[in-house]
């Protein structure tokens, strides 16, 4: 995979017009921004752009565009207002329903070196999805360079990340997708070593290929949250009632046979905290049963890994240069059911070593139990990250100029 991509501090751009991918996908609650991480997040490279004296032009999708209501409500609006606050400069907004329109278009054409406008969500155009060419074409008609600074798309093929940038001959990506690269991209091709991957989530089949691609790459691969039954079926345990995928039982016999033969370690836990049933709503108070992975109950479902289990996995951690982390080790929405998740970020937070979180569920846990700044790094695309875990090239990475 050719990770070394041209990035903003490669090109100077006074007085070009920059067409600027950016990742504005934020919560909005009757037209009121809830969540502003993602506007935050994108400013350095912004104003790195503005600083150079180019000619900004901004452009995102917003949620799923579907129903005619959703032109009205997924609007890019109230996100050029909070980002002219945020740069203490004017965001103009080109409310153009066809994105690339005489409103976008008349921007443009009177703006001055250092200028910012905001195209409207990407989505309002049905092509944008497909990567259609008109849309793509109609993109790099207004700027003379692109550069692509939204991740959580970089593992999707649309107009605004690959169509344009195959149509304009300076193509970069911004800091964030730079840091996504150097971080997500360098653990897994080139890690310093001893190497930990941290697996979790329900289902095994969400992680077939990055369970095989991160057992090639990793010196130790620990297995949590649902998904760790199937593994513990596997090895002809009773598991009760806990989550378990049938059809993928005898792939996790091969994986952990795979481990074996590569001399990799390929840790599961060793005891688990059981329910007598899931709890319901999910933050129910209930009662819990720790028992050993080898003598689990037949009427209970494991929710969340055990004491031993935890202290198990947190050595495996200390002793880390390079950790990554995707996916809770239990029902960590509910605060009993959330010790195994919490201790393994307790344990990201205190190590030394190189600590990536591949975005999703473990980015919202380390940010809610507040060890956000003591990681090295938190991927800003849950998707994008998983698809990088498991090897894959990205087209929003791959259509960026190499250096």
């Amino acid at each position: 995979m050719g990770l070394n991509k041209k990035s903003v501090d490669d090109i100077n751009v006074k007085g070009l017009r920059v067409l600027c991918r950016c990742d504005f996908n934020v919560p909005l609650k009757d037209g009121k921004i809830t969540d502003e991480n993602r506007l935050v997040a994108a400013l350095p490279t912004i104003k790195k752009l503005i600083a150079d004296g180019g000619k900004v032009i901004l452009c995102s999708h917003l949620g799923k565009v579907k129903t005619e209501e959703d032109y009205t409500t997924k609007t890019l609006a109230p996100v050029a207002a909070r980002l002219s606050e945020l740069l203490g400069q004017e965001v103009k907004f080109a409310a153009d329903r066809e994105v690339v329109g005489p409103n976008a278009r008349a921007a443009v054409e009177a703006m001055k070196d250092g200028d910012v406008i905001l195209l409207e969500n990407t989505r309002f155009r049905k092509e944008e999805t497909k990567c259609g060419e008109e849309f793509s074409k109609d993109l790099a008609s207004i700027c003379d360079v692109f550069v692509n600074d939204a991740f959580g798309t970089a593992h999707r093929a649309h107009c605004s990340n690959v169509g344009v940038a195959s149509l304009v001959d300076t193509a970069v990506v911004g800091y964030l997708m730079q840091k996504e690269i150097d971080f997500l991209g360098n653990a897994v091709e080139n890690p310093v070593r001893p190497f930990v991957a941290i697996l979790g989530g329900a289902k095994v089949a969400d992680k077939l290929n990055v369970i095989s691609n991160l057992l090639e790459k990793c010196d130790t691969l620990i297995i949590g949250g649902g998904m760790a039954y199937t593994f513990l079926k596997a090895k002809g345990y009773e598991i009760g009632h806990s989550l378990v995928d049938e059809t993928k039982i005898d792939y996790c016999k091969e994986m952990m046979e795979k481990a074996e033969k590569l001399g990799k370690k390929l840790l599961l836990p060793v005891d688990s905290v059981m329910v007598d049933a899931f709890p319901n709503p999910i933050d129910a108070e209930i009662p819990t049963y720790v028992y050993d992975a080898d003598v689990m109950a037949a009427d209970k479902e494991a929710c969340d890994i055990g004491p031993k289990t935890i202290e198990l996995y947190a050595d495996a951690v200390k002793t880390a240069k390079t950790v990554v982390w995707n996916g809770p080790m239990g029902v960590f929405e509910n605060p009993i059911l959330a010790a195994g998740t919490k201790a393994v970020a307790a344990a990201l937070a205190e190590t030394d070593a190189t600590t990536i979180i591949g975005g999703g569920d473990s980015a919202a846990a380390v940010n809610q139990l507040g060890y956000g700044d003591k990681m090295s790094h938190i991927s800003t695309g849950g998707g994008a990250s998983l698809e990088f875990l498991e090897g894959k090239e990205l087209p929003g990475v791959a259509a960026a100029n190499d250096k």
